[in-house]
């Protein structure tokens, strides 16, 4: 996957992840547009839903910071976030939903409403807003979550938990 291209001075209208044809060899990533942050919150949904965790590395910089809460341990670097990932998830193959959509972009930040379901029947689910600021390379440096959950539900998110239902 290319990473040649994701500037603002670019005329190509593609997507981050995707070869652009721009006609400027030196253009680099300045700002995020909707459908970049859109492609990234996709690559983000396939690296959860693939064995192992060599797929972070499509999504974050190699020294990203994770935070799942605006007031939880902040988690830096791809190993870090690795194994975070491998203990807060159910498996590569859990059953979920996710539906997100991009509420705003500015500069190298992006902002998006993700919808979280887990379960079949349903046994948990969340409303988050998720915080993404973006390197020079359109790789995450710092993700940032904001989890909301239904009333009445314990908020807790752990795959424990979502297996209790």
């Amino acid at each position: 996957m290319g990473r040649s291209c994701r500037g603002s001075e670019c005329d190509s209208d593609a997507a981050h992840g995707e070869e652009p044809n721009c006609a400027l060899d030196w253009c680099s990533f300045r700002a995020v547009t909707r459908k970049g942050l859109q492609a990234w919150l996709s690559r983000y949904e396939l690296a959860w839903r693939t064995e192992g965790t060599s797929g972070l590395a499509d999504v974050f910089a190699q020294r990203a910071s994770y935070r799942m809460g605006p007031y939880k341990e902040v988690h830096r670097g791809l190993e870090a976030i690795a194994e975070l990932w491998e203990r807060e998830r159910d498996g590569h193959d859990e059953l979920f939903e996710m539906d997100a959509d991009v509420v705003a972009v500015e500069g190298d930040t992006g902002v998006a409403r993700v919808d979280l379901r887990y379960g079949k029947p349903v046994t948990q689910e969340y409303r988050e807003l998720w915080v993404v600021r973006f390197d020079d390379q359109g790789l995450c440096a710092e993700f940032e979550e904001w989890p909301h959950w239904p009333p009445g539900t314990n908020g807790d998110a752990s795959p424990s938990s979502r297996q209790a239902g």
